[in-house]
């Protein structure tokens, strides 16, 4: 049974398929006949296209060959004897399927010598105006694809997207074609004329119109209906004479049919040759088919959507507000958004990004310089502090260690004296040992004096201290003298000659000063021990202040870093905090002075601060460079 089975459906297969498959191996035989050429516009535009909407949706292979109907250039149809004769001669042993003519001379020249020609051949009429079509002659093998050209719709675009419009020029030639376009549309455009005036180009050489159109006024346009044979007798092929017209006019140019647009016309309402040639072939396939070609109706095409080519637009100023309704703008240029698109989000996306960094960068050095500040208060209260509980416990530490000895030598000196005092001639040396140890003993009376005073004066308010400055830079020197010797730097102090008393902590300035010279003993630790030397100065500054200078030989110091010197952690030391000089600035403020920071001009820094005077000690500038002394301290 399977067997059977299989060779059933193969007979069916084959009795099925048969006919589909001799249709689809068979071919068609097209004429394209052309009215005057394969390249002439509009219809070389439509020619091409109803080819190619021929073959995608035909289901037979085609064979199309073109013919053109030369003797359509003018009125004489003599030539057309011979044109026939050829095409008899041609077909002789096999007719065509089907006849395509494309324009009104083509639809005319086949209904003219049909029993001649093709008697029972059936035809499609396409690119043709209704107008142009002579329906009564129609037979059972005719079909038409027409067109309707509405020129007053034309017309009135031009006025309308252009509303000061005077003149408008008709371009046409002077085969027959255009001859009769000339009076249609001279009857179309009649209830026009009391609005424009209108002029025709029948007359004139193609030469002398591009002079003409070259010299048109302001407030002109320029509709172009056909230019194939100039009134020289000249044929013009393809679009070359509207590309010529074109680059010379002083007007724009307009036109009904959408093979002119692209590149010359303004444009408008214009007939679509997709539209009419998808209909030719739609119907062409049909009678291909079987079906009867009389009874094929196909309703005119009509003008589409308008189109306008901005380009044109923007040449003559054409502006988008006053376009048709639901019109189609082409050929627009991007924008620089639509060109870079890409481009752009990434430079702002980039920007956003760093502009977002800065911010975070901003916050970051504003959150620093608020924990430096309190960091600043804090380092100050702890050296208030620090400095008091040291000076405190110094003090008591120095009467009491040093008061008791004192205290007993003392009572021990006044012991001797009253057991020494008795007049006794074997005692007379012993006297003279006496005022020895009477004068001790007023000594170290005055020794517990003094440092009872100076533990009064180390725990009283510190506003109410007088500190010398001088005093201050020599206590410096003082404590400096060993580690400078050990690093084999040479200090040296240039000094007021009076006393510059200033009302601040000494303990607080000696810091300062040492934060100072510890910094620039640290930077000249890399040049030469020779060229090693730091200097200290002392000098008024006006009538209210007095200050100290710190200058070394070192490097200097980094550009960038001078102007924020005291608010960074800034350290010469390699493992250092970096917090003496933001210390240090810290003590100077609380006094009201200031601090500040320049690289010297032949080498090395300098560091200079200023604190107010106590009142009554301000000297003029005159005295002050008088009693400048220079006391180089041996290190």
């Amino acid at each position: 049974m399977a067997w059977f089975y299989r060779i059933g459906l193969t007979a069916f297969a084959l009795v099925f398929f048969a006919p589909l498959n001799t249709a689809a191996a068979e071919t068609k035989k097209v004429v394209l006949l052309h009215s005057f050429g394969q390249d002439f516009k509009p219809w070389s535009e439509y020619a091409r296209t109803i080819r190619s909407e021929l073959q995608r949706q035909s289901p037979w292979q085609l064979d199309i060959t073109d013919h053109s109907l030369v003797t359509a250039r003018s009125k004489n149809e003599d030539p057309e004897v011979a044109f026939v004769a050829y095409l008899r001669a041609l077909f002789a042993e096999q007719q065509p399927d089907l006849v395509v003519s494309i324009g009104a001379p083509a639809a005319a020249f086949v209904q003219r010598h049909r029993p001649e020609l093709f008697s029972s051949t059936p035809m499609v009429f396409t690119a043709v105006d209704e107008r142009r079509v002579q329906f009564s002659a129609l037979s059972e093998h005719d079909a038409v694809v027409a067109v309707r050209i509405d020129y007053l719709r034309a017309i009135e675009n031009i006025l309308q997207v252009l509303p000061d419009t005077e003149k408008v020029t008709v371009v046409v030639g002077t085969s027959p074609v255009e001859q009769f376009w000339r009076e249609e549309i001279g009857k179309a455009v009649k209830p026009l004329e009391n609005r424009v005036s209108f002029a025709w180009t029948n007359t004139m050489s193609f030469d002398n119109l591009l002079k003409y159109a070259a010299a048109l006024p302001p407030r002109s346009a320029i509709f172009w209906e056909l230019m194939i044979v100039d009134a020289a007798g000249v044929v013009h092929e393809g679009n070359a004479a509207l590309a010529m017209l074109h680059a010379v006019s002083g007007a724009p140019i307009f036109s009904y049919d959408e093979s002119f647009f692209g590149g010359e016309i303004v444009g408008g309402p214009l007939l679509r040759v997709l539209d009419s040639s998808r209909q030719t072939a739609a119907v062409a396939v049909r009678i291909l088919g079987g079906e009867k070609p009389s009874a094929i109706k196909i309703p005119a095409v009509t003008f589409s959507t308008p189109k306008f080519d901005w380009r044109e637009m923007q040449r003559w100023g054409v502006s988008e507000n006053r376009l048709p309704p639901g019109s189609e703008v082409v050929f627009r240029e991007p924008t620089a958004w639509e060109r870079y698109r890409w481009q752009i989000t990434s430079i702002l996306l980039a920007l956003l990004v760093q502009s977002a960094m800065i911010m975070w960068l901003l916050v970051e050095r504003l959150g620093r310089r608020r924990a430096e500040t309190t960091s600043r208060k804090l380092s100050l209260e702890v050296i208030h502090l620090n400095r008091a509980a040291e000076a405190g416990a110094l003090s008591a530490s120095f009467v009491h260690d040093l008061g008791q000895p004192t205290l007993a030598i003392a009572l021990n000196a006044q012991r001797a004296e009253h057991l020494l005092s008795n007049d006794r001639p074997e005692l007379g040396k012993i006297k003279e040992a006496v005022i020895d140890i009477s004068r001790a003993n007023d000594h170290a009376a005055a020794i517990i004096k003094q440092s009872r005073k100076l533990l009064k004066r180390r725990n009283g308010p510190e506003i109410k201290q007088e500190t010398d400055l001088n005093a201050v830079i020599a206590d410096a020197l003082s404590i400096l003298s060993t580690e400078a010797n050990h690093r084999q730097v040479v200090l040296c102090v240039e000094s007021h000659k009076g006393s510059l008393l200033v009302r601040a902590d000494p303990v607080h300035l000696l810091q300062v000063v040492l934060n100072l010279a510890t910094n620039a003993m640290d930077a000249m630790a890399d040049i030469p021990a020779v060229a090693r030397r730091v200097v200290f100065r002392t000098a008024p500054s006006g009538h209210s202040m007095a200050g100290v200078s710190v200058i070394d030989c070192g490097p200097g110091i980094p550009p960038a870093k001078i102007s924020d010197i005291f608010d960074t952690f800034y350290t010469t030391k390699e493992h250092g905090t970096g917090l003496g000089l933001s210390i240090a600035r810290t003590i100077v403020e609380s006094y009201g002075g200031r601090i500040w920071a320049e690289n010297r001009a032949e080498a090395g820094a300098a560091f200079h601060f200023l604190v107010p005077l106590c009142p009554g000690v301000a000297t003029t500038r005159r005295s002050i460079r008088q009693q400048f002394v220079r006391e180089p301290v041996d290190a």
